[in-house]
């Protein structure tokens, strides 16, 4: 495993991370003791950055990964969690109150079992006022630092463009570190556009979602998949493909979605421990540059083609 600094924030994170938003069942009903397993595999396999959110699941993710992280060391990883996305009983909410992020991270840190996050996120500013998450938000998160209940303080957005609006407005040096998900993958690398902008701002950057949520599998999407259905079509011939060459498009895209030296990590998700195990593997084997080729030519006028947040 590969490990690279997050911008400036001396944290040296390992190229695939866990991202625990499967832990809260986003994508499907999950066994808490196999979920919790996973998260163990993880460290042990040598991801060092797990990342969360009060969002996923409602509260859910972050209960069962607390059962987790109580029995692994606390210098065994680095943990990031979010602000201004929640919800209850199923309906979603946002606030991007100073108030609500400062007592939003104290009841975090409750059930994730922890005195401190490494990184603390405005989660997808998209859905905010971006005056307010400039002026409001990320100033609350500072104050959090300075308290030492956070490290380092980031955003997270599926649009590049708002991130690098709120990274330009913003004071600094305030925003260590971006995540962009779904925007460095095989039919999309947008995220690539905009890498010397954040690295002039030393802002760190994460990638997420490197099966872009679903869409880059050899299973059938899912239907509550976003994306508009030629995109769709175009990767389900491109995962066609690679299974005639006896090569899972689930390795390439993961393979793909590591392969940039100036992203610190890529965050993928899954409460199975075979799956983390596998993943793993197949980032320690070559990529086959070829078949990426091939895949973006099927692809074709679908690249790059994107979809709202919701």
């Amino acid at each position: 495993m590969k490990y690279t600094e997050i911008g400036k924030t001396g944290m040296k994170v390992s190229g695939l991370s866990f991202g625990a938003s499967s832990l809260g069942g986003v994508f499907h009903d999950v066994r808490e003791a196999e979920a919790v397993q996973a998260v163990f595999t993880a460290i042990e396999k040598g991801m060092n950055f797990i990342d969360v959110s009060p969002y996923y699941g409602h509260y859910k993710a972050e209960t069962v990964l607390g059962k987790a992280l109580k029995d692994i060391p606390r210098d065994a990883y680095y943990l990031s969690t979010k602000v201004g996305r929640y919800g209850e009983s199923g309906v979603n909410t946002w606030d991007y109150s100073a108030a609500r992020a400062k007592s939003s991270i104290y009841e975090s840190l409750e059930r994730l079992n922890i005195d401190y996050v490494d990184l603390i996120n405005v989660h997808d500013v998209e859905f905010a006022d971006l005056d307010q998450v400039v002026n409001e938000t990320l100033p609350a998160l500072v104050e959090l630092k300075k308290e030492g209940v956070a490290r380092h303080v980031g955003i997270t957005d599926l649009q590049l463009e708002n991130l690098k609006w709120v990274v330009e407005h913003a004071p600094a040096g305030s925003i260590e570190s971006v995540l962009s998900f779904c925007h460095y993958c095989l039919f999309d690398d947008k995220l690539g556009d905009f890498l010397d902008f954040f690295e002039e701002h030393q802002a760190g950057v994460i990638n997420a979602s490197p099966l872009s949520m679903g869409l880059l599998s050899s299973r059938r999407v899912p239907a509550w998949h976003p994306a508009p259905k030629p995109l769709v079509e175009a990767c389900q011939r491109a995962a066609q493909h690679c299974a005639s060459r006896n090569y899972p498009i689930e390795k390439l895209a993961m393979q793909y979605a590591v392969s940039n030296p100036r992203i610190a990590t890529t965050l993928f998700s899954s409460a199975n421990p075979d799956n983390v195990v596998r993943n793993i593997e197949y980032i320690e084997e070559p990529i086959d540059w070829q078949l990426v080729d091939e895949v973006k030519e099927i692809i074709g006028e679908q690249q790059r083609v994107s979809w709202a947040n919701s």
